[in-house]
């Protein structure tokens, strides 16, 4: 159930998933966010990574609030666009090489460190999806959940 904004009407975060979000902040979403935004950064600053700054800001906005959202193909919401046909595979690889796998195995690692602890079982699932995530970003939007 997507909790709605009172003023605007608009979905809005439950507050189960304020609560996973700010302890996901605590336990190693921040780090992981603060990744994904230092590739962004290094993508925008290279003319060559520009295709892929959107997506890495994006991703990364999502790897700080994962609770209450979720990533899809913007083709299943109609939106056919380059990164969701053929150029956005080619840029998916691109970005695979560059930087997808160390963010992946970054979410990897802190998945690891996080299934240790009951508590931190939800958070590694979380870690493990945004690694399955991390590869492949071109062509994905963020959603309430």
């Amino acid at each position: 159930m997507v909790a709605l904004n009172e003023a605007t009407g608009k979905p809005g975060m439950s507050p189960i998933s304020v609560l996973l979000n700010l302890l996901w902040i605590i336990f190693g979403g921040l780090w992981m966010a603060a990744g994904w935004m230092s590739a962004a950064l290094i993508m925008a600053i290279t003319i060559i990574g520009m295709p892929w700054t959107r997506a890495a800001f994006n991703i990364g906005l999502y790897t700080l609030l994962p609770f209450g959202q979720r990533a899809v193909s913007r083709a299943e919401y109609g939106q056919h666009d380059l990164g969701t046909g053929p150029l956005g595979v080619l840029g998916n690889i691109l970005w695979l090489i560059l930087a997808g796998w160390w963010l992946a195995l970054g979410h990897l690692i802190t998945a690891i460190m996080l299934a240790i602890t009951i508590v931190g079982i939800p958070f590694a699932w979380a870690h493990v999806k945004l690694a399955g995530l991390a590869p492949w970003p071109i062509g994905k939007m963020i959603v309430p959940a």
